[in-house]
């Protein structure tokens, strides 16, 4: 069975998968914890699907295997955790997942005012505009290292299409994890007992916690030792990952017109989930 850690990109998921990586874990010190996170796999990376389609890049065909892919994942290991940017929803009559596959989802949230910043750097779009836009596509797709496509689809959509899922649903927010991380760090222990025999114990949390300081996370990502990275379109180089967002950074970082189209875009999730 599969439990999804699911997000919008740059809403702090790949930060979640490095502290969750620890707390499913027996050795968590200094040296190592970053290798736990990759217990927790990309998906769909190109693996899932070397028994199932001739050409990776055939989006149809990755389309179709969805659900075959996760069939056989779910044979060879009892509960796994996948994280990805997906939507959950159907790309014509294929569905991502379903019900039987999926024992819970973990969902990051990040306010799309703030998201909107670090897609430009991520995605190396010309400008916040441009940026804009393509969260506002309802059929976006984005392209990784050792991935197939990944439909992610707009903001919104993508949103709404995780909460959706009722089945062990928890919701995170990356401004509560920013906050206060410990408390929201807690919460996942406490969620993922259901699934894992957690022996982390709450006055370990701290550590994990500092293990996974962005300063820590970005003395790995000095050394070359993160694949997440992507390559800017116009240099050739990689792209800084870990940036530490602040809460309201989009306060100081955005003018008044992209602000007022994104409130007005996603007017109805911004309030629901407290943004406005």
């Amino acid at each position: 069975m599969i439990i999804w850690l699911a997000s919008y990109p740059k809403s702090g998921n790949t930060w979640l998968r490095i502290l969750i990586g620890q707390l499913i874990s027996d050795n968590n010190d200094k040296n190592n914890f970053y290798q736990n996170s990759k217990k927790i796999l990309n998906y769909p990376e190109i693996k899932f699907f070397k028994e199932l389609v001739k050409d990776h890049t055939d989006r149809a065909e990755i389309v179709k295997n969805w659900v075959n892919s996760q069939n056989i994942l779910c044979l060879k290991s009892e509960t796994q955790i996948l994280k990805t940017h997906n939507m959950l929803g159907s790309f014509g009559k294929y569905a991502f997942t379903n019900s039987d596959l999926t024992s819970g989802v973990i969902h990051v949230v990040r306010d799309p005012r703030n998201v909107v910043s670090s897609v430009k750097n991520h995605f190396s779009f010309k400008d916040i505009n441009e940026a804009k836009e393509f969260m506002f596509k309802k059929d976006a797709w984005i392209h990784g290292e050792n991935r197939v496509d990944t439909f992610i689809s707009s903001w919104g959509y993508n949103y709404i299409s995780w909460k959706s899922f009722k089945k062990n649903y928890l919701l995170i927010k990356y401004e509560d994890l920013i906050e206060n991380t410990r408390r929201e760090v807690i919460k996942v222990s406490n969620y993922l007992k259901q699934f894992f025999e957690i022996k982390v114990k709450e006055s370990e949390i701290d550590q994990i916690i500092e293990n996974a300081s962005f300063e820590n996370l970005q003395k790995i990502e000095s050394k070359g030792e993160f694949n997440e990275n992507t390559k800017n379109k116009n240099t050739g180089k990689k792209n800084k990952f870990f940036r530490l967002g602040a809460s309201n950074d989009w306060k100081s970082s955005l003018n008044k017109n992209v602000v007022d189209e994104i409130e007005k875009e996603f007017s109805n999730e911004m309030k629901e989930l407290g943004y406005l």
